[in-house]
Order: structure tokens, then sequence, then C-alpha cells
């Protein structure tokens, strides 16, 4: 039962505390502590249609019979379409329908902030799944990590990038950085992989563990640092236009 809840503090705590943490950085904008609320809404719900999309892909997968292949050769698919593809692109059409249902005249900055919100709520619901089946040590790393938080605020960054230059090959990018990151994270951690090179997906493993803190590092010193910058705290367009990110 300690183990239980000591998974449960570390594996969840840093998340929360990122999460109320960022709630608080935009208070000059009314619309916004509401929208985090709504985002990490969003992020918890959308662990239910990424369980259909994922177990669909899953499916049609099996369907290939790449299943009784080489190990490797299934675990590719598996692990970059199936787990991580299907993950963020249900987290990036959940960020877009809470722009579309609460138009407001969004800051590039805010805009990172409520895609990484977003990915915090899934990841909070998703570390609860892994609480019954992982040791603390697990727990501490996706803690402290955050992973799918790191991943949403590359895509959010890109999504205020491409309103503010008008470059909609921006959001693309961003969402391709997030989904290979996290695919390729997901793809150290299979049995297969490790089976063939252990201490290749020992390294990758880390290297990405290591990446994903880096991110939400990153996220909270572009947060910092962009206060009062116009250039990511202006409105990116006028409020009927807010919901223009696709």
């Amino acid at each position: 039962m300690l183990q239980l809840l000591l998974g449960l503090v570390v594996g969840l705590g840093p998340s929360l505390a990122l999460y109320f943490w960022l709630r608080r950085q935009s208070m000059e904008n009314p619309a916004y502590p509401e929208a985090c609320g709504k985002a990490l809404k969003a992020g918890l719900l959308a662990t239910f249609p990424i369980v259909l999309l994922s177990g669909l892909l899953f499916l049609l997968l099996r369907v290939t019979g790449l299943q009784n292949t080489h190990p490797l050769l299934y675990q590719v698919p598996y692990t970059f379409i199936v787990l991580a593809f299907s993950e963020e692109l249900i987290k990036y059409l959940s960020f877009r329908r809470l722009l579309k249902k609460t138009p407001a005249p969004y800051s590039w900055r805010e805009l990172t902030v409520l895609m990484a919100v977003v990915a915090i709520g899934f990841g909070l619901l998703e570390s609860l799944l892994y609480l019954f089946g992982s040791n603390v040590i697990v727990m501490l790393i996706r803690g402290i990590g955050i992973p799918h938080g790191g991943y949403g605020a590359i895509v959010g960054w890109f999504s205020g990038r491409s309103l503010k230059t008008g470059r909609k090959g921006d959001r693309v990018l961003g969402f391709v950085l997030a989904w290979l990151i996290h695919g390729l994270y997901d793809f150290s951690l299979a049995r297969e992989f490790a089976a063939v090179n252990e201490n290749l997906a020992i390294a990758i493993a880390l290297t990405i563990s290591v990446l994903n803190l880096a991110l939400i590092l990153a996220l909270i010193l572009f947060v910092v640092k962009t206060r009062g910058n116009e250039t990511y705290t202006a409105p990116l367009c006028p409020a009927e236009d807010a919901t223009d990110i696709s």
C-alpha cells in the first residue's frame, strides 16, 4: 500500500504541480485560466477515443500478418502507429476542438501552454494505469519527465508559430516531431527491441527520458522568458478568427 501511494505521488505530483503553475501564468487574459481547466479535462477525456483508435489500428495491423514475421518488423508500426500516432493525433484534435469551443484571442505563448496542458491531462490518466503495473522507479521517471507534456509543448509551440508566420507547414512539423520522439521512446521500451540489443534499447530510452525532462524545462523557461514579450503574448488573431488553427 505504501509503495502504491508513493508511486501515485511521484508519478502524478510533478504533472499536477506543473499544471497549476502554468494555469497562473497569464492572468491578464480572463479566458486563460478557464481554458487551462478545459484543456486538462480535454486531455483526460482524450483517453477514450485514443483507446478506440489504437484498438482499430491494432486490428488493422494484425490483418497484415506482420506479427508472424520478424518481431522488430511488427514492433515498428505497433509502437509508432498504434501507440504513438493514435495518442498524438487525438491529443491534437482535442486541442483544436478546445479552441473551437472556447474562441478567444490566444497568444503564441498561451497556445503552447494549452496544448501542453491537454497532453498533461492525458498523461495523468495514463500514469494512473501504469501505477498498477510498474514500480516506484518507473513512476518516478515518468513523473519527472512528464513526457506527454513535453510532446504537447512542441505541438503547441509550432501551432502558435504557424499562426504568427502564416506557415501552415509549421503545424505539421510540430506534430511530426512530437510523434517521432514519442514513437522512438515507446519503441525503445519494447521487449522485442531489448532482446535484439539491450544496451542500445537502454541507451535510447535513457536519452529520450533526458530529452523529455529537457522539453519540460524548455517549456517552463519559455513561459518565464516570454512574460511581457509582445511577440509571444500579443493575441495572434481576433476572437472571431481564433479557431482558424487548422
